[in-house]
């Protein structure tokens, strides 16, 4: 299972632009960094978000990349933590702090009319020649 989701959002530049601002004023991440690139326009923000999940006594780790380039922003999202397995009964449905990102992204993109597309790497074919 990929932990690591990436979209890719094109639009005009100054909304696109705002997306990750208006993104960390809605959710506080833990820590953040912003990089402003001296050479080009370019603008690379790296949030850490954690969510602690009583059901399963466990902390999620949400590190969140936004890459604000002129003509895209580019957006990686990778989970960590919490609990693997079956525990031997279900948890409730609680919205944790990636589906919150992600509807986040979606809902913005969708507002400002931009245009949004995960990118999904190929998995690896296995060599067919063996007989």
């Amino acid at each position: 299972m990929n932990t690591i989701t990436k979209y890719l959002v094109y639009g005009p530049n100054s909304t696109l632009r705002s997306l990750p601002a208006k993104l960390l004023d809605k959710f506080e991440p833990k820590y953040l960094y912003k990089f402003n690139s001296s050479d080009s326009a370019d603008q690379i923000y790296v949030a850490v978000f954690e969510q602690f999940e009583k059901q399963i006594n466990a902390t999620i780790t949400l590190t969140c990349v936004v890459e604000c380039t002129p003509t895209h922003n580019r957006i990686e999202l990778k989970k960590s933590g919490g609990r693997m397995g079956f525990r031997g009964s279900s948890l409730s449905e609680e919205k944790n702090v990636e589906s919150d990102v992600v509807d986040f992204i979606m809902d913005y993109s969708k507002r400002f009319g931009l245009s949004l597309q995960e990118e999904v790497e190929k998995e690896e074919q296995e060599d067919s020649d063996e007989i």
